[in-house]
């Protein structure tokens, strides 16, 4: 049996309006440049020794069709001026021999400012729970150096995040939000 394990992952997100909900998503995956990929949705691992490369070079790395392995945040509103945001967190661990975590986050009423710093945390407290060790969000980051620290080690944490005001008219607004894992 083979065995996949990406060795690159890259970020992506967008936003779509439509009048059918499915076509609002459709559109959002396009403003991603995913939706010509078979996506499969995983959980939240990020692979040991994975490069995080940018979305240019990922695209060009797959083909219109291919099925392509991703962590999808989505949210979805038809209701006029309500604030959406969808949002994966990624927390890495200072030894890129081991795996780090990815999180979905999607939310009303959020900026992408605190859907992106909430996904972030969600990713540190995972990869905490794994080290065996205790996490307090509050206590863990260092906002002078914008780092987090978890038993005594420094680990980096990023997020992609989209948000969007839902259309005045009331048609569809979806925000997507990816890591997609490129073989």
């Amino acid at each position: 049996m083979s065995q996949y394990v990406p060795n690159r992952i890259y970020l992506t997100k967008g936003v779509g309006k439509h009048r059918e909900k499915l076509q609002s998503f459709e559109m959002a995956l396009r403003q991603a440049r995913i939706a010509h990929f078979n996506l499969v949705r995983v959980s939240s691992i990020f692979p040991p020794g994975c490069k995080i490369i940018n979305r240019a070079e990922g695209i060009l790395r797959l083909s219109p069709g291919q099925v392509v392995y991703c962590v999808l945040s989505d949210c979805a509103t038809n209701e006029p001026h309500r604030l959406i945001a969808a949002s994966v967190g990624l927390s890495l661990p200072k030894n890129k021999e081991f795996h780090g975590y990815l999180s979905e986050h999607h939310a009303f009423g959020q900026n992408e400012r605190a859907a992106g710093d909430y996904a972030e945390d969600l990713a540190a407290e995972m990869l905490a729970t794994i080290l065996g060790v205790g996490f307090d969000a509050d206590k863990s980051w260092n906002d002078r150096k914008g780092t987090w620290t978890i038993s005594g080690e420094i680990v980096r944490t990023l997020n992609v995040t989209q948000s969007a005001v839902g259309d005045s008219k009331g048609l569809w607004t979806t925000v997507v939000a990816g890591a997609i894992f490129v073989p």
